[in-house]
Formats: structure tokens, C-alpha cells, sequence
């Protein structure tokens, strides 16, 4: 009977040991990714390719992903504001299907980012 506590007991450590390191090793890649706005920058990039192409739907999911990739780029606060405020622009202006306005906002937003970038 001791046998078979111990072994469970030991078991129950190890996995709450491992699965611990896991969540620690999580934690550190998400705060490695928050500050830089190269994901935010890549949707964007496709969002101008597509929207070129006259294609609104796949743009509509880069401008949705670009939108929350922005949300956690940290830097100069009022730039990330105005580049948050020009991807909604964006959106708002493609849903319309006004092609220039949508593709002037989005390179307006790219130059920004491009900014908070050489910070």
C-alpha cells in the first residue's frame, strides 16, 4: 500500500513540476513578443497586397489580426495610438469599399509602426 502512494504521490509531483516550467516558458515568449510591431507590420503588408488585388475578405482577417497584434505593441504611446486609429480607419474604409482611402490608411499606419520600430 505504501508502494502505491508513493509512486502516486511522485507521479502527481511530476506532472505539477512540469506542467509549472511549461506555463513559466509561456509566460517568458509572450513578453518577448509584446513589444515589437513586426507581426502588426506583416498583417498590414498583406492587408495593402490584398486590398490592391480587390479582394476584401482576406484583408478584413489581416486588418482583424493586425488590429490585435497592435494592441500589444508597446513603445512611444501616442504613436501607437494614432497607428491603432489608422488600422480602425482602415477597416472601416475597406468595409466601404473605398480602395484608396483604405490603402492610404494602411500605408500611413506602416510608416507609424516602421517609426516605433527604429526606436
Amino acid at each position: 500500500m505504501n508502494i502505491t502512494k508513493n509512486t502516486a504521490l511522485s507521479l502527481l509531483l511530476a506532472f505539477s513540476l512540469g506542467s509549472t516550467c511549461v506555463i513559466a516558458y509561456a509566460e517568458g515568449a509572450d513578453k518577448s513578443s509584446v513589444n515589437s510591431p513586426n507581426e502588426t507590420i506583416m498583417h498590414i503588408e498583406k492587408a495593402i497586397v490584398e486590398i490592391s488585388h480587390r479582394d476584401f475578405m482576406p484583408p478584413s482577417e489581416h486588418l482583424k489580426a493586425a488590429r490585435a497584434a497592435s494592441e500589444k505593441v508597446t513603445g512611444n504611446q501616442d504613436i501607437a495610438k494614432k497607428a491603432n486609429a489608422s488600422i480602425i480607419q482602415a477597416q472601416i474604409k475597406a468595409n466601404q469599399f473605398d480602395i484608396k482611402g483604405a490603402t492610404d490608411e494602411l500605408n500611413k499606419t506602416l510608416e507609424l509602426y516602421k517609426s516605433l520600430k527604429s526606436e
